[in-house]
């Protein structure tokens, strides 16, 4: 099941649980293409709360709707990915790197107020001491 919200007029909201058949991920990234209509300067919170491999259909209409997904990037500044499973966030984080345009940043579940003050760029920077760590 992938759920897609707007709670703010630049923000989106993914949560992402089990696996996508071909009608759920059509759904879904109609949804998305839908509710993406209109941001600038946008953030993207995605909650993975249980990845499965999507089947071979819905890879399939991923695959027919890329040009309108890469055509989203643009509208994104900010992403950050909450999720427990540790290779999903490496692989967030080389996203971004990658994706030079868009900054993702990836948390564990546990930690969904720190990724929404960093979405809302209100993450204190660090310390005095902490900059100065005596060598």
């Amino acid at each position: 099941m992938l759920n897609v919200s707007k709670p703010s007029a630049n923000r989106l909201d993914i949560e992402l649980s089990g696996a996508l058949d071909k009608e759920a991920m059509r759904s879904a990234l109609d949804h998305l293409i839908e509710k993406s209509e209109g941001i600038t300067n946008g953030r993207m919170l995605y909650k993975i709360l249980d990845f499965e491999m999507p089947t071979l259909g819905a890879m399939a209409v991923e695959f027919q709707k890329m040009p309108k997904l890469f055509s989203l990037i643009g509208k994104f500044d900010k992403c950050a990915v909450l999720s427990d499973t540790a290779w999903i966030r490496t692989a967030a984080e080389i996203e971004g790197a990658v994706i030079p345009s868009l900054e993702i940043k990836s948390f564990p579940l546990s930690a969904g107020k720190a990724a929404e003050d960093w979405l809302d760029d209100r993450v204190e920077s660090e310390s005095d001491e902490e900059e100065n760590f005596p060598v």
